[in-house]
């Protein structure tokens, strides 16, 4: 079984910063490659919203809106990723959700995981 947990959430004022951390558990010899890993953000009422993706050779993508904010990086033998949120605004607050896509075997197609999510409010 693989579980994502997200970490480093809370309440930040306007321009301030906060790291979110994501790690990816599983026992033992059931994940043959660990691929893309992500990091959405959804609000109430409104779609789950890529924020940045990470490649397993650490290529990077991001929404136009975080761009130059935030930063995404992976530990791939830890099996860890992290967002750096850097200038937070207001609009930055939802809930932010981990996500990763894993091969379990040789040959065996990708399998999305997603985090329980973890909630980012950006206030004064």
């Amino acid at each position: 079984q693989v579980q994502l947990v997200e970490s480093g959430g809370g309440l930040v004022q306007p321009g301030g910063s906060l790291r979110l951390s994501c790690e990816v558990s599983a026992a033992s010899g059931i994940i043959f490659n660990l691929n893309d890993m992500s990091w959405y953000r959804q609000t109430p009422g409104k779609q789950r919203d890529l924020v940045a993706r990470i490649t397993s050779r650490r290529r990077t993508t991001y929404a136009d809106s975080v761009k130059n904010r935030f930063t995404i990086s992976r530990d791939n033998l830890k099996k860890t990723m992290a967002l750096q949120m850097d200038s937070l605004e207001p609009e930055d607050t939802a809930s932010y959700y981990c996500a990763a896509r894993i091969v379990h075997h040789l040959g065996g197609p990708e399998v999305d995981y997603w985090g329980q999510g973890i909630l980012v409010a950006v206030s004064s």
